[in-house]
């Protein structure tokens, strides 16, 4: 066995740097301890759902700005409501807006995965935020759980700290203080990572269900990256199963392979039936609907582009045109596909990383040795690169389509402490103090600056402002929003909850006389407003609508 890998290395790799009490002698300690594994999970998702929530009230609670952001929230709140979806409304036409569907019914286009945690929040705790914390939770929890397959239980604890302090994509990230998403993938991947490592070590249903349950997680909310990281993994559980296993195959079928597939079959026939209800048909998922509908560029570099659709409104047209279909483009030529990848897998390591890199960086030569040699080291590097390349085949990509490979950071970090204590031990030790502790002092210093940066007029707040005072007014109210040219797509009012008629206030598009006369006359008990917006910056003022023009 390699030195470093040898259980009397690990455990004075945590010995105290100074005499007395020690967050090392810590976790020495619970590392130790003969309790099941999950107990460790539980704990470190308890830790991280109190201090996300503790944060997150101290930062305030965060209103919508992106356009997923938004489509997450009316997923959210249609399920709140006990629904899957909701009827075409009969002006549907002045509410389209990004990310969303009408046709065949009114829903986000996302996976539904992220609307659930939202709704789950919203319901127990009385906020979508709450959900938010809750997928955060989950996603330490799943981590540290995986790691305890991977590696000894202290350094597994100690990788799950890490998860919760890292500046980016930790507890003060947009993970855990947005309504955007990514946790919720990243505990799906590691609960995948972890228990196909687990059934590799010793066959049981329970590593099984995880198992199942990553890959039901991965389905409803990264399908394609689940698919991808889902790939090797398989491929290595069988290996591992059939060629190398000591178990027979009776065991093995029974064990691993009948509650995969029982699993599996459930969850194929919920999503089935979600798309159903959604789309119209089984095998035929929101997004593509969306994409069908609204879309300008091919979602992978080797598909053609599709005819360009018709478009209502000048600014969806405008942000498929000069946001999505650029990034297509870029990836056609050769030069500019290894350009565009090689940066985005550059930012990707800085951002994951972080301080942590350090670590890699103090390991050196043993680092690649050790995945060299070690299979378990070897098994995680080569499911790393293949779902690298897996994405670089995506035209458009953002830091939470790399979230099912995040538990694997962590390992890969946690495991080059251990091999730089082999090497050095009095640095190591040191690292292990100095890491964590320029981790909380960047994720205090970038909650300070979010607390700080709040622009009165910035557009979000403006909007939430407004949307407070006309919903706690007396009656119900309509806004036809009008954008002038100098307004950006990507800051977008036109957004509605799930029951736009019941809603106290809704926000429409301004169309031309005749349709906006349409709607006036079908809201013609609401009192109806005009919002134009050309410096998205700028103070808005709403103007009564000449409803008279309509008579």
């Amino acid at each position: 066995m390699n030195p470093w890998l040898r259980n009397r290395a690990s455990n004075k790799a945590f010995s105290v740097l100074t005499p007395g009490f020690s967050y090392q002698l810590i976790l020495r300690k619970l590392g130790s301890r003969p309790y099941p594994a999950s107990l460790n999970a539980l704990g470190i998702g308890v830790l991280a759902f109190a201090v996300s929530a503790a944060l997150g009230l101290f930062l305030g609670i965060p209103e919508p700005s992106a356009h997923d952001e938004f489509s997450y929230l009316l997923a959210a709140d249609t399920f709140a409501h006990g629904r899957l979806t909701n009827p075409t409304h009969p002006m549907w036409m002045h509410f389209e807006t990004f990310h969303v569907i009408h046709q065949p019914t009114y829903m986000s286009k996302y996976m539904p995965a992220q609307g659930l945690f939202l709704a789950l929040g919203r319901v127990v705790g009385g906020h979508p935020i709450v959900g938010v914390w809750f997928a955060m939770a989950f996603m330490c929890a799943a981590i540290c759980w995986m790691l305890q397959a991977w590696l000894p239980r202290r350094w597994a604890l100690f990788g799950s700290l890490l998860t919760i302090i890292h500046p980016y994509v930790g507890i003060g990230s947009y993970w855990a203080q947005s309504y955007w998403g990514g946790a919720v993938p990243a505990a799906g991947g590691a609960l995948l990572l972890g228990g196909v490592r687990s059934i590799v070590r010793m066959p049981r249903i329970s590593y099984a269900l995880a198992t199942g349950i990553g890959l039901a997680i991965l389905a409803n909310s990264r399908p394609y990256e689940g698919l991808v990281i889902s790939v090797p993994l398989g491929i290595g559980l069988l290996i591992k199963l059939f060629g190398q296993s000591k178990h027979s195959i009776g065991v093995i079928i029974k064990r691993v392979l009948l509650p995969l597939t029982l699993l599996g079959a459930i969850t194929v026939a919920c999503m089935g039936y979600y798309n159903y209800r959604v789309a119209g048909n089984v095998l035929r998922i929101p997004y593509l609907v969306h994409e069908e509908t609204y879309g300008m560029f091919a979602y992978f570099v080797w598909q053609k582009l599709p005819l360009p659709p018709t478009y209502r409104h000048t600014v969806i047209r405008d942000y498929h045109a000069q946001y999505e279909l650029p990034r297509y483009l870029e990836k056609q030529s050769i030069a500019g596909f290894f350009e565009v990848n090689f940066s985005i897998l550059f930012t990707y390591l800085l951002v994951s990383g972080n301080v942590f890199l350090v670590a890699l960086v103090g390991a050196g030569g043993s680092f690649l040795a050790f995945c060299w040699r070690d299979s378990s080291g070897r098994f995680a590097f080569l499911t790393y690169i293949f779902f690298a390349c897996g994405l670089m085949l995506e035209t458009v990509m953002s830091l939470h389509y790399w979230a099912p490979i995040t538990g694997l950071n962590y390992f890969f970090i946690t495991q080059s402490m251990r091999l730089w204590r082999a090497r050095d031990r009095r640095a190591a030790q040191l690292a292990i103090y100095i890491l964590p502790l320029l981790a909380l002092a960047l994720l205090a210093i970038n909650a300070y600056r979010s607390a700080h940066a709040h622009d009165h007029f910035a557009w979000h707040l403006q909007r939430a402002r407004l949307l407070t005072e006309l919903s706690n007014s007396d009656g119900r109210h309509l806004i036809l929003v009008q954008y002038g040219p100098n307004h950006s797509y990507d800051r977008e009012w036109v957004y509605n909850d799930a029951d736009i008629d019941a809603s106290k206030v809704v926000w429409a598009r301004d169309m031309d006389p005749k349709e906006n006369c349409k709607l006036v006359k079908y809201f013609n008990d609401r009192t109806i407003w005009s919002l134009k917006i050309d410096n998205d910056e700028a103070p808005i003022k709403l103007n009564p609508f000449p409803k008279q023009s309509c008579d």
